[in-house]
């Protein structure tokens, strides 16, 4: 009898109950136990969805206020001293303190006054592998110290047991964990801390143990990278300490094939290994071949990243011959967590009965499982009605004519080849964009959103309601964009935006006026700590019926003479912010989405805009793990924000925003994008990754980021001067922007105006410094 298990489940809630319980608690408006109640509710409820599904054990540990890898920070003791903690405050509030910084005391007193002092700057944060989920980043030095500091995740394993699950705890690996963190000292060797910090987990999981559960989950996903030898070779060390505590563990590799470490996951004193069938199957008969027959094989059989419905005649025709090999020895399981899906879609009234055949959120993989287990345990009798609804749906989204649209093809069958470059150097382009556009030196601009307060929020709810008119609509918007233009215009910033009132998301947005593309009512991601998106279905050929944007980006720029910026979602971070359809290439896709934009692009010029930015955050995010895989993707990506961006004239200014990760090792391919500016994000990490941009000679305009947008902390003047002096000792300054890290949309509006007027008294004591003066 086979088993099945999942690796981790959404925390969110179906109606996003822990994202308003975090945002009330963060106004003051619940207490600590209130939210913990929260908390407890939603772990009752998905163990119990769990449990319902038939899976052997329920998966504990995976729930997190804010992030798993801050849980783990504070689980194994090392808090960094730079926040100061007394010990007087409750670990909830020392959690949140990590994920989200302090102010300085004057800001705590009137964030609408100018600020002094830092604060307390938050953890930084970065993606998680190639996913859109952010984590928050340990940070480790020779004073960094281990202990087994709190007891939340032994309590959760009580709270399931009690409720009579069996339970598997779910723990980052001590490699893994490691290997995410950095340091701010130069050349500290992360990999020194790993003997203080053995013995912490080696602890807990005697005491887990002891609690009574009978697996524990240990994901080391680093074994999916190009790692350096040393790291590979702490393996076998690591997983002989932590197995001297007897308790099982389920060693859990995803997002990348194993390659060079298959046989050494295979080797490793460790009682069961998962593996990723969706991103690695092609090394199932490796892995059989490798691994002792005593040990559990977990495979992912079910995409734990994606919503598409499992071909389920072709899982089980995979599982067949494993079966055969090693009977009682499976389990299946997802790829990964299904974190990074919604929990469901089978309900999901913003579909189509159609298009929602084709979908499966979290709770419906838990269904799939269980149809697998089934017809592998009893037979595919005892499942024959449901294998027979998904061989249905898996057969009408092959034959929908919905998928495919021939003049999409056709166009991308004939590109011309220089579609993708512009007409001249960057040289030559900066002359004549700042003769069109006269800026200072150290210009100042924003990313693009302005505060999505509740007036816009409601005018925007009603308009789908259908309750509010377009003309009522278009009034509202136009007051809130005039408002915003208003607002920077006094505040004195170079480069306006028009605030971004009429846009629910960066990606949704655009997909919801793009053909190929379809949106749930409920499909909600976590992407960090309370912020969710919901990602659009790209399930066909992409085109562009319509303009999406000109026309309140053009009623913007009529209420002022200063530059106007067009803002875009390039055709990456659309791809990647999208659950992309599996039937095609994604460079094929991206191609699709690329000439989509670059038609808006074509018409914002057209109505009078001289600065275009075509964001793509996600660039970085999208690179394969594997170092062998960087190059296919790194040409077909560059190309198509080059497709998007290159069809302007050379005095139309293009920009592009990049946040939240490490951009060092993609340089070249970053510059070859060949955007005239580009703002990236620095502040959490104080400058320090622009460094790379320095030695690299990054050969165009940078902003780097001034201050943190998701920190509640107003920047003071010395702190951003600082920062660009920073930055000018690295870039030059006639090269140099000066902007917040990212867009506004969750800040409101008197901290942002606070942070605004400072960054622009920066930029004026910059510019009399250097002995220019804006004209």
């Amino acid at each position: 009898m086979i088993k099945s298990h999942i690796l981790g489940f959404p925390r969110m809630g179906l109606q996003r109950e822990l994202k308003f319980a975090l945002e009330r608690h963060w106004r003051d408006e619940i207490s600590e136990q209130e939210l913990e109640e929260c908390g407890a509710m939603l772990r009752r409820r998905h163990w119990a969805q769990q449990r319902d599904a038939g899976l052997d054990c329920v998966t504990v540990g995976d729930f997190a206020f804010y992030d798993h890898v801050a849980n783990h920070i504070q689980l194994f003791g090392c808090e960094p001293a730079r926040f100061g903690f007394s010990g007087a405050e409750s670990a909830l509030a020392r959690y949140f303190t990590l994920a989200r910084g302090v102010a300085s005391e004057s800001q705590h007193e009137d964030a609408c006054h100018h600020a002094h002092g830092v604060g307390k700057p938050a953890l930084e944060m970065t993606k998680w592998f190639d996913t859109n989920y952010h984590y928050l980043v340990p940070e480790f030095d020779d004073a960094t110290r281990f202990s087994l500091a709190s007891a939340r995740l032994l309590g959760e394993v009580a709270e399931a047991t009690a409720m009579g699950h069996r339970v598997k705890p779910v723990l980052l690996g001590p490699l893994t964990f490691l290997w995410l963190g950095k340091s701010r000292t130069a050349g500290f060797d992360k990999l020194a801390l790993l003997d203080q910090l053995l013995p912490a987990y080696i602890a807990l999981l005697s005491q887990l143990k002891a609690a009574g559960a009978g697996w524990v989950q240990i994901d080391e996903p680093i074994l999916g990278l190009d790692l350096p030898g040393e790291w590979a070779l702490a393996f076998e060390r690591t997983y002989h300490m932590l197995n001297t505590a007897q308790l099982p563990i389920m060693l859990a590799t995803y997002f990348s094939p194993l390659q060079e470490h298959l046989s050494l996951a295979c080797k490793l004193p460790v009682a069961g290994l998962h593996i990723d069938l969706v991103r690695a199957g092609e090394e199932l008969l490796s892995v059989l071949d490798w691994l002792p027959p005593h040990k559990v094989l977990s495979l992912g059989v079910l995409d734990g990243r994606n919503i598409w419905r499992a071909d389920l005649d072709k899982a089980l025709r995979l599982l067949a011959p494993v079966v055969a090999r090693r009977g009682q020895q499976l389990w299946i399981a997802p790829s990964c967590s299904l974190l990074h899906v919604p929990l469901s879609l089978s309900d999901d009234a913003a579909i189509d009965d159609e298009l929602r055949s084709w979908l499966a959120g979290a709770a419906d993989k838990l269904a799939e499982l269980r149809i697998l287990q089934r017809a592998i345990n009893d037979g595919e009798d005892s499942v024959a009605v449901e294998l027979l609804a998904a061989r249905s749906a898996i057969a009408a989204r092959a034959a929908s004519p919905r998928v495919t649209n021939p003049v999409v093809t056709q166009r991308a069958a004939q590109l011309a080849p220089g579609i993708d470059r512009r007409n001249s150097s960057f040289g030559a382009r900066r002359a004549g964009q700042q003769a069109r556009l006269a800026l200072p030196l150290f210009p100042t601009t924003t990313i693009g959103s302005f505060p999505q307060t509740a007036a816009i929020r409601a005018a925007r709810a009603a308009y789908k309601r259908k309750e509010l008119s377009d003309d009522a609509y278009e009034l509202a918007m136009r007051a809130e964009i005039a408002h915003a233009v208003r607002q920077q215009e006094e505040l004195g910033i170079d480069v306006l935006v028009h605030g971004e009132a009429e846009r629910n998301d960066m990606v949704e947005y655009f997909g919801e006026q793009l053909d190929g593309f379809a949106f749930t009512a409920n499909g909600w991601v976590q992407s960090y700590g309370s912020r969710c998106v919901k990602p659009p279905v790209l399930f066909g050929d992409v085109s562009r019926p319509a303009a999406m944007t000109v026309r309140w980006t053009a009623y913007a720029q009529s209420l002022t003479s200063r530059p106007m910026k067009g803002m875009l979602t390039g055709p990456v971070t659309i791809l990647q912010w999208s659950f992309v359809r599996d039937d095609q290439a994604r460079s094929a896709t991206a191609q699709q989405i690329a000439l989509a934009i670059r038609d808006e692009v074509l018409d914002l010029e057209a109505a009078g805009i001289g600065i275009v930015q075509i964001d793509e955050p996600a660039i970085r995010e999208g690179l394969p793990l594997r170092r062998v895989r960087w190059n296919d993707y790194l040409q077909w990506s560059g190309r198509a924000f080059r497709i998007a961006a290159s069809g302007v004239a050379d005095d139309t200014q293009v920009h592009t925003h990049m946040c939240y990760a490490e951009f060092n090792d993609i340089l070249p391919e970053i510059a070859a994008m060949d955007a005239d500016v580009i703002t990236i994000e620095t502040s959490r990490s104080d400058m320090e990754l622009l460094r790379g941009f320095g030695s690299f000679r990054y050969p165009n305009e940078i902003g780097p980021g001034v201050y943190d947008i998701h920190s509640p902390q107003v920047p003071s003047v010395d702190a951003i001067v600082r920062l660009m002096k920073k930055a000018a000792e690295v870039i030059p300054a006639a090269n140099l922007w000066v902007n917040p890290d990212c867009g506004l949309k969750t800040r409101a509006w008197p901290e942002t105006q606070a942070a605004l007027r400072n960054m622009v008294a920066a930029a004026h004591r910059l510019r009399g410094e250097a002995g220019s003066v804006a004209p």
